[in-house]
């Protein structure tokens, strides 16, 4: 009976705290948005020709890990099958969060666009019964930076 109150308890608990962390990353992914989103970053693979550039590889790497009561509701639907919500949250912050880093790191090589972007996904984390914990993603890409930019 204990152990059924306890892990009711953690359930709540995570569920309250996760979401409010949850809701903080998503804010802070809003306003970096806004600010990177002058530096476009795409998947096409030739660079402009307009002018010339030096080429950097620029990367973004993150690792972020599911709540207790989000991995909870993902066993739940495991078991009676739909969409898996709470890991496309999860998915959706970890590969802003990548972009995003990338995005700084080109943004301090000065370069004016970014190429050739890539996402990895890789679940570095299975807890009992494989269930996922935690993800880690990494975005790179080719940062062209203006040769006007070495003066």
């Amino acid at each position: 009976m204990y152990e059924l109150f306890f892990i009711f308890i953690l359930l709540i608990i995570s569920y309250f705290i996760g979401t409010h962390r949850e809701k903080k990353h998503y804010k802070s992914l809003i306003s970096r948005e806004k600010v990177l989103n002058s530096l476009p970053a795409i998947s096409v693979k030739t660079p402009p020709k307009d002018k010339a550039y030096n080429q950097q590889l620029v990367i973004g790497n993150v690792t972020i890990s599911v709540d207790y009561f989000k991995r909870f509701l993902a066993t739940l639907h495991n078991f009676f099958g739909g969409r898996v919500t709470s890991y496309e949250t999860l998915l959706d912050r970890a590969r802003r969060e990548a972009l995003l880093r990338m995005k700084e790191a080109a943004s301090l090589e000065k370069a004016s666009l970014v190429v050739n972007v890539k996402y990895e996904t890789v679940a570095i984390y299975t807890g009992r019964r494989r269930a996922i914990g935690s993800v880690e993603i990494l975005a790179y890409g080719t940062a062209m930076i203006p040769l006007d930019n070495e003066a």
